[in-house]
């Protein structure tokens, strides 16, 4: 069976940038499972993936515009440091997770100061060329149960996000 839109694939893979970093993996053993098609992984792996077989191993280079997208200076912020806990030491580098209108939303923290905290919130990945070493486990019909939860996987936001893929 070859992966197409609607079909449930099981990949391990690598994910590297282009100074060779290892910046994510599937655990040995617990391959990273996803419904072709369902926006649940980066589009430009996703299209790679297209057409392949169980048993295959491929390399795939994704540019940022089809992996977590270009970067966006708009996406930097300022904060109130008083909208933060008077009692946590906030440096830059931190990652934060807020409410936002659609749910949850992360940001890195660029700078703070006794007034504000500079907030950017593309992903780490946007702007990013990503290179991954992938291996297909399997491809069949998805159960209930995974379409289920590809659709529970949406939930988070309302309207067009940049970091989830879901719409």
């Amino acid at each position: 069976m070859k992966i197409a839109e609607g079909k449930f694939v099981s990949i391990e893979y690598t994910l590297k940038l282009d100074s060779a970093e290892v910046v994510d993996a599937s655990e040995p053993g617990e391959p990273l499972g996803f419904v072709c098609g369902s926006g649940q992984i980066i589009a430009g792996l996703e299209q790679q993936l297209e057409g392949r077989q169980v048993g295959e191993s491929f390399t795939a280079a994704v540019e940022a515009a089809d992996g977590y997208g270009e970067r966006d200076e708009g996406l930097i912020e300022e904060i109130p440091r008083k909208n933060f806990p008077a009692d946590v030491d906030i440096q830059a580098g931190m990652t934060f997770t807020a409410r936002g209108h659609g749910g949850p939303v992360s940001f890195n923290v660029v700078s703070v100061d006794d007034e504000k905290v500079v907030a950017d919130f593309n992903h780490s990945l946007a702007g990013k060329r990503l290179h991954f070493n992938v291996k297909i486990i399997e491809v069949r019909e998805p159960t209930a149960e995974e379409l289920e939860a590809m659709q529970e996987d949406h939930s988070c936001c309302e309207h067009t996000c940049s970091g989830c893929g879901a719409h």
